[in-house]
């Protein structure tokens, strides 16, 4: 297995679960403290890693087409902001990584995130319940409730969250949801973490692990949460911000409920069923 400081692709197998998985670490160039903190953290964790460079929004000669302005302005209700397209065109970088290579699951990481001791175990137990979801969250910056769907042991559950949860510091993706990112993220919209937080409406599946086994808690502030507040547009925006939030808050119960509700019962037949151990 290539170990985090060294030179290869950032895949291991996973040894419960047998997939494999890629470790992708977004950083931006000159970033070399954080870089050298997250080896010796991804080190301590077991997890080989591939850097991959940090898209820089200011260096970029607008407009672009993986950029939607008008829709930003309508959806996001923001002026443009280079530093939250350069986050936006990295993660999907990620995914188009996850793509062309052979890895079955991809955990992309932001460079400021922290792990709990179990966060490899974690991540093979979850492997083994793939049927629960494509999107396997890892962190984020609200405290909605996370509702626990199936056990994961270790004082662990896969969950799902049926309010708006914002963050991409640490997740998992499969390879539809990599091809969800590539195809339908594109071009940019929203923010990252308000998009990707939308697979609901492509079919596709999302879980939390609860209580979350990392943290993007940080002492320094990113470039997006230092100057948010400067791309903000004026008390008009709400008109088109709003009724699209609302829609999307409404469609996010309903859809999420439903799995939340499925989910469960599945649950109760394994359990009665003595298949604990078997994928629904």
């Amino acid at each position: 297995m290539t170990r985090a400081g060294d030179p290869g692709d950032g895949v291991l197998t996973l040894p419960g679960s047998a997939l494999r998985l890629a470790v992708f670490l977004i950083n931006m160039d000159g970033a070399t403290e954080r870089l050298a903190a997250m080896r010796h953290k991804l080190d301590r964790a077991g997890l080989p890693f591939r850097r991959i460079e940090g898209v820089d929004g200011r260096a970029l000669a607008y407009p672009i087409p993986e950029f939607s302005e008008r829709s930003y302005r309508l959806l996001h209700g923001r002026r443009t902001s280079p530093a939250e397209i350069g986050c936006y065109l990295s993660h999907i970088a990620c995914a188009r990584a996850l793509l062309e290579g052979d890895a079955d699951l991809a955990l992309i990481l932001e460079d400021d995130v922290s792990f709990e001791p179990d966060f490899r175990e974690v991540l093979d137990r979850a492997a083994g319940q793939r049927d629960l979801w494509n999107i396997l969250r890892l962190t984020t910056v609200n405290r909605g409730r996370k509702y626990p769907v199936r056990d994961l042991g270790g004082g662990r559950a896969l969950a799902v969250a049926l309010t708006r949860e914002k963050g991409a510091g640490a997740y998992v993706i499969d390879r539809r949801a990599a091809r969800w990112f590539v195809r339908e993220l594109m071009p940019m919209r929203l923010a990252f973490d308000i998009a990707f937080d939308l697979e609901y409406l492509a079919g596709l599946r999302a879980c939390f692990v609860a209580p979350l086994p990392a943290s993007q808690l940080s002492d320094h502030p990113t470039q997006i949460q230092s100057t948010r507040l400067d791309y903000k547009l004026s008390r008009w925006r709400y008109l088109t911000v709003l009724p699209y939030r609302s829609w999307l808050e409404l469609s996010r119960l309903a859809c999420r409920g439903w799995r939340l509700v499925a989910g469960r019962l599945s649950g109760a037949q394994r359990a009665k069923g003595g298949g604990a151990g078997q994928q629904a």
